[in-house]
């Protein structure tokens, strides 16, 4: 469908437009909503140790239990947004409730991991009825006044969301037993279930058109290919046959479903001549590079507190709240500047200052210097992520029509999921090869099996460190040392990925105009009046 040719997007709920505390109430509604779904993405990554216990599975087995429900979420994002489009978008986000919430309590109650695993798959599909529909449902609601605040809330959850997920995640394996990590998302949707039918409004695209099924069965297997290459590669090997089949169904994939859109044109599910536009392809890029270092500096993080300083899994997800909250708090203030200032400019302070972070974490790193050697860098990179990422959601969602807000929605989502996939890889892979190679040097005068165990990486490190008698101390230096090496490396790397993303913002960024926001309703009392 053409951005040139719109056609209206149907209320099917009658009535005006809503009022402040109907706003307030559509904004609630959808938080909670999202947030179920983004807890879910992390939650589990603190019970891998608990469920290859109990289920007496491979790590390659839980690492599956983990990625089948991004794999399925991602996968399913743009037709089902796309069917949201025009089925109505209330009805949707109920039925997504709703299947979410019965696989759910399924994985929690779970005997094996056969019933897990799809339990977890069918999930990720209610996940995929949700996610796009909850961005859609705000940008198709609110007035244009007052949308930018109301996504920065819905980015700042989006965001943060996951961190803190982890973090209530960790205090209940703690506290209690790995299943009842679930308990946090099931209340959550029954919140949003009870809240969603008064609460939300309903509208659907009314286009003459068919469905684009092609482009939907195309677009799955596109994703589905390349998000398997950047989960299963770090496991099985670039070079890995399955990896390699992944890559090249991947690719042919996405190749056809670009083509087969240009073909269909105005009638196709995502209209890719959109991407010639400033605001999809510069919030689109953003977006994938900011949450690709978001989702890379866990992988970096979690080993640096737990095998380096020694912290416990909840300390050590407490210790990323601080970035959490200033990303957050960042995401739902980033429409003043924006206004102010303009999105293209708000955008590059963001991306500047996630870089400078991440340049501070390089620079002041240090076994001896603990937390506080990565406090400051955290902090800065909070800050410029949720600057950043409000202005990208806002671009990538007005360069698609009203009508067609569940694909805008969607492809914000899918390019999310694409840049946390790919952070985890990169990130992963620097610190790991930086690690290897630095400790090499290190390890004279260790014996064999205990040198050969610390090079698979600084928890095995620390893990054989007890069986080297007098060199304990010394292997435990090394690998320590190593692993700041690996992760300075990183660092730098990320910094200069920014450092490219500022330039290409700068210059090929959405249109620097500032919002129409500091000309009407301050949006944070329309939202929060009631």
């Amino acid at each position: 469908m053409s951005a040139n040719q719109p056609v209206q997007a149907t209320p099917t709920d009658g009535g005006g437009a809503p009022d402040a505390r109907r706003l307030r109430s559509v904004l609630i509604t959808v938080s909670i909503a999202l947030m179920a779904v983004i807890a879910s993405v992390t939650g589990l990554n603190v019970a891998q140790t608990h469920m290859a216990v109990e289920f007496g599975a491979s790590h390659s087995t839980v690492l599956w239990i983990i990625n089948i429900y991004t794999l399925a979420l991602a996968a399913l994002l743009l037709p089902l947004g796309a069917l949201g489009d025009r089925l109505g978008r209330k009805p949707v986000l109920v039925a997504g409730l709703a299947v979410f919430g019965i696989a759910t309590v399924v994985a929690a109650l779970a005997p094996t991991t056969g019933v897990m695993l799809a339990a977890r798959a069918v999930s990720g599909i209610g996940a995929a009825m949700i996610m796009p529909i909850t961005l859609a449902v705000i940008t198709s609601t609110f007035p244009e006044e007052q949308r930018g605040k109301a996504i920065g809330v819905w980015t700042g959850v989006a965001g943060g969301g996951g961190i803190l997920g982890m973090f209530l995640a960790a205090l209940l394996v703690d506290v209690a037993d790995w299943r009842w990590l679930f308990i946090l998302p099931v209340v959550l949707i029954l919140v949003a279930l009870a809240m969603t039918p008064k609460s939300v409004p309903n509208s659907r695209d009314t286009s003459a058109h068919r469905f684009d099924t092609v482009g939907a069965l195309v677009s799955v297997i596109a994703v589905t290919g390349l998000i398997l290459v950047l989960q299963e590669g770090p496991e099985r090997g670039w070079t890995a046959p399955a990896t390699l089949i992944s890559l090249t169904v991947g690719l042919i994939a996405a190749t056809g479903f670009v083509a087969w859109e240009l073909h269909r044109r105005d009638a196709s599910l995502l209209d890719v001549r959109l991407f010639r536009e400033r605001g999809l392809s510069g919030g689109s890029l953003t977006l994938l590079v900011v949450f690709g270092v978001q989702a890379g500096i866990g992988v970096v993080l979690f080993p640096f507190f737990q095998a380096v300083l020694g912290w416990s899994g909840l300390l050590s997800t407490v210790a990323m709240m601080p970035m959490a909250v200033a990303m957050m708090t960042a995401s739902g203030l980033a429409p003043k500047p924006a206004a102010g200032i303009g999105a293209r400019s708000t955008m590059a302070l963001g991306i500047a200052l996630a870089g400078v972070g991440m340049a501070l974490m390089a620079l002041f790193v240090s076994a001896s210097g603990g937390y506080l050697s990565v406090l400051p860098g955290l902090l800065a990179m909070g800050v410029g992520m949720g600057l950043s990422m409000t202005p990208s959601t806002e671009a990538i969602t007005a360069s698609l029509p009203r009508e067609e807000q569940g694909v805008a929605s969607a492809l914000n989502d899918v390019t999310r999921e694409f840049g946390t996939a790919l952070g985890v890889a990169l990130l992963g892979a620097l610190v790991s090869a930086g690690y290897r190679n630095a400790i090499d040097d290190k390890l004279h005068g260790i014996p064999q099996g205990a040198a050969d165990t610390a090079r698979e990486g600084v928890a095995n490190a620390v893990e054989a460190a007890g069986s080297t008698g007098p060199h304990a101390q010394d292997l435990l230096r090394a690998a320590h040392q190593s692993f700041v090496d690996g992760w300075q490396q990183a660092m730098w790397t990320g910094a200069a990925i920014m450092g490219a993303l500022l330039v290409y913002i700068a210059l090929r960024g959405p249109r620097n105009t500032p919002s129409a926001v500091a000309d009407e309703t301050d949006p944070a009392e329309a939202v929060s009046a009631g």
